[in-house]
């Protein structure tokens, strides 16, 4: 237990969709994956060749041990990029290039956040994904807040990222980027903050019904292992960044953003014109 009685537990849905459940510092239940195979989880710091609970549970454990994850030690802060189109990488470079000035995300043991540094967008976002639900750690509180960032319930760690949009722009902020995983949430927010940069996240196992709700919604949306994003959100699409796990840009503002990052980048890029998707042989399997 923490403190005022509360249970220690987070609620995570990752790779390949597992309901993970942590307490106190320990992976103590793994659901049954969505998928059987990920590209991406290949080149993960702990990889996934194949998934199944015994290598979820593994990858887990290897992050509460490398940076902190779901516990009071949690590190927040991060300028390496782990993909080059992840929802937090192509974030933190918009803070850094000024094309937005606050995000809205959630962090374990803090909940619901808004930041405005790189660094704490990558640090945070960078290295998890898909949280449910967490417990209030003071410590990582404290972390984030010293970095400049504002913990939208500092009592319960709530995750609402419609509360976190608003209070970004009550602080004064007008260029305001936010993830999102749910439809009704994403349509909550762009009825509300129409300027809003809204990027969808965690899109694995939304039904097409689910689908075509956040991709009207959305500026920019992270495939996943989603067929039905792949499709609505590819045929939308005015850009799409990657090809196994495509991040589809819907709007002018999320193509702008993008297409900022490859003009200021180092890498090399090819740029064409086609037909979207456009999607390599190497997906995740199933598509769901």
């Amino acid at each position: 237990m923490t403190r005022a009685g509360r249970t220690d537990e987070h609620i995570i849905e990752a790779i390949g969709k597992c309901r993970i459940i942590v307490r106190n510092g320990r992976v103590v239940e793994v659901g049954e994956p969505a998928i059987r195979d990920c590209p991406l989880a290949k080149r993960f710091a702990c990889p996934i060749p194949s998934i199944d609970r015994e290598s979820v549970k593994a990858n887990i454990e290897h992050r509460i041990a490398s940076f902190g994850m779901c516990t009071p030690e949690r590190v927040v802060q991060e300028t390496r990029e782990f993909v080059g189109f992840g929802a937090s990488e192509i974030l933190a470079f918009g803070l850094d290039a000024g094309l937005i000035d606050a995000v809205v995300l959630a962090c374990d043991g803090a909940g619901t956040v808004v930041v405005t540094t790189p660094a704490l967008v990558q640090g945070i976002g960078g290295r998890m994904s898909g949280l449910v639900s967490t417990t209030p750690y003071p410590a990582v509180i404290r972390r984030i807040e010293e970095c400049g960032g504002i913990v939208v319930d500092r009592r319960h760690a709530g995750i609402d990222q419609a509360a976190g949009t608003e209070r970004a722009y009550s602080e004064g902020h007008c260029r305001v980027a936010v993830t999102v995983a749910l439809p009704e949430e994403a349509e909550r927010i762009r009825t509300s903050y129409p300027d809003a940069v809204i990027f969808a996240v965690h899109t694995t196992g939304l039904s097409r019904e689910e689908a075509e709700g956040i991709v009207a919604s959305s500026d920019l949306v992270t495939a996943c292992a989603s067929g039905p994003i792949r499709e609505i959100a590819g045929k939308k699409a005015l850009l799409q960044a990657g090809i196994s796990i495509p991040v589809f840009a819907v709007t002018a503002k999320g193509k702008d953003l993008i297409i900022e990052k490859i003009r200021q980048g180092r890498e090399q890029v090819l740029v064409k014109t086609t037909r979207l998707p456009s999607l390599g042989d190497q997906q995740p399997d199933p598509l769901v």
